[in-house]
């Protein structure tokens, strides 16, 4: 960690929301940082044994936080057997299946380390990896293994410890890796990760959350009780996947009898430390209750429309005061890990759905991105550009033709797609990408080994 500062950005967004969406660079829009931290805003000389970063021609973000990810994922995009599914026959043709290439500890390192980069290079500094490659004789710990890729490359990271109690009807001979684990155990499980790993405090590297994979079918009523209270004695929020496609909504109703936000609130499942992947099927009833209670969401725009999910009613949750906030799922329903483009699809995808091109705007888009993603993890040190804040900053290079002729350059990243080019990234006050690159990554060796254990896996099938 060195001295910085950042000089002469064209623009600065702050992932504030309205009115200080936008840094007023007429009073400077350099950057200072020490320690990690953001300490001075304005026009700033360098000093002594400081680093310059020129940011000429550069728009600066907070670095994106993605709140919901399946790292394992990684190594299983564009699956044929997969690719035109939906979620439900899709959860059974690729995740569950594939789960067997997983026995091995180098291949969810590698897997890990594929996303993480992808992230990274898209300008995101804190990863939310909902990791649920548990089983009740796994050889090796996973938890250690997510968070070792992630301190190696300088990500700010928390662990969403998923799993199940028992599998699904319609999950036909799944491999022993899908083995259910007992309650105790993932309790005692996630206890262990807690005390090795989480940091509750505001500027922390390391978090972990209680996440078992799906309320409504990964585990029985009374055990989700045990899992709300265990978490809170520990300190710890709650996350999972809720209302992602119709089915969850119909299944609610057929064998709960109740709807999935209303089901979830039975079982003390709801409320500001808790927020919920996808969302996408929600009554204005639910989006209220989440509002009144501060339950917040993953959106997961991509993925929804990658697996014909549909659209989250995102505006009109933002109108009801729910906490909303950025991710890009699993690789294996996304084919990609990619913020700036999640943000991307997030700002077309609601003017498409309600015919309205005003319905959402870019600055909403970074808001929800980058605060929102502070706010739904309780993460407080860390989402905006201002002064006393982590140092987690996107500095995107607008060289690329596809931003000459922009009259608002600010918003480049967002409304104009397509793969951005990162003068630098930092992350805690760290360089971690620079021009466009992860200083002293092997990205060759990366490629290697990605596509070794994808022949591996072809040539098994």
């Amino acid at each position: 960690m060195s001295d910085l500062l950042i000089k002469s950005p064209l623009a600065v967004m702050t992932g504030l929301a309205g009115a200080h969406a936008r840094l007023d660079i007429a009073n400077g829009g350099d950057i200072r940082i020490r320690n990690g931290k953001i300490t001075a805003i304005g026009n700033l000389s360098p000093e002594p044994n400081e680093r310059v970063i020129d940011a000429t021609d550069c728009v600066i973000y907070p670095g994106w936080i993605n709140t919901h990810h399946h790292l394992f994922q990684s190594l299983l995009k564009g699956i044929p057997a997969g690719i035109n599914l939906a979620l439900v026959p899709w959860l059974s043709a690729v995740p569950v299946p594939y789960r067997r290439y997983f026995d091995r500890e180098e291949a969810l390192a590698i897997a890990a380390r594929v996303g993480l980069v992808e992230l990274l290079l898209s300008g995101c500094t804190t990863v939310a990896d909902h990791q649920y490659h548990y089983y009740p004789d796994i050889t090796y710990n996973a938890s250690e293994v997510v968070f070792n890729e992630a301190e190696k490359l300088g990500v700010r990271f928390a662990l969403l410890r998923g799993g199940q109690t028992h599998m699904r009807i319609i999950d036909q001979a799944p491999p022993p890796q899908c083995a259910p684990e007992p309650i105790d155990l993932i309790m005692r499980r996630i206890e262990d990760d807690v005390k090795r790993f989480h940091d509750p405090s505001d500027f922390s590297m390391r978090r972990v959350a209680s996440a078992i994979t799906t309320p409504t079918w990964s585990c029985k009523t009374d055990e989700l009780v045990e899992l709300a209270r265990h978490a809170r004695r520990l300190g710890i929020r709650l996350h999972s996947h809720l209302s992602e496609t119709y089915d969850y909504v119909k299944y609610c109703r057929e064998v709960h009898n109740t709807t999935p936000i209303d089901f979830c609130d039975k079982y003390e499942w709801l409320g500001s430390d808790v927020w919920f992947a996808h969302m996408v099927h929600l009554s204005q009833a639910e989006i209220e209750k989440c509002g009144k209670t501060q339950t917040g969401i993953s959106h997961c725009p991509q993925s929804n429309c990658r697996l014909g999910s549909g659209i989250a009613n995102v505006p009109e949750m933002l109108a009801a005061n729910v906490p909303v906030s950025l991710a890009v799922d699993g690789a294996a329903s996304n084919e990609a890990a990619d913020m700036a483009n999640e943000a991307h699809t997030a700002w077309m995808v609601h003017r498409a759905a309600k015919q309205n091109a005003a319905n959402i705007d870019a600055e909403t888009v970074i808001n929800i991105g980058t605060q929102g993603g502070a706010q739904v993890m309780g993460w407080n040190g860390i989402g905006t550009i201002e002064v006393g804040k982590a140092a987690d900053l996107a500095i995107y290079s607008l060289d690329h033709p596809r931003y000459f002729g922009l009259h608002d350059v600010a918003v480049g990243p967002v409304v104009s797609g397509g793969a951005t080019q990162c003068k630098a990234v930092i992350c805690n006050g760290r360089v971690v990408v620079e021009d466009g690159a992860i200083p002293g990554f092997d990205m060759q060796q990366l490629k290697r080994d990605a596509r070794r254990l994808v022949k591996m896996m072809t040539s098994d099938l």
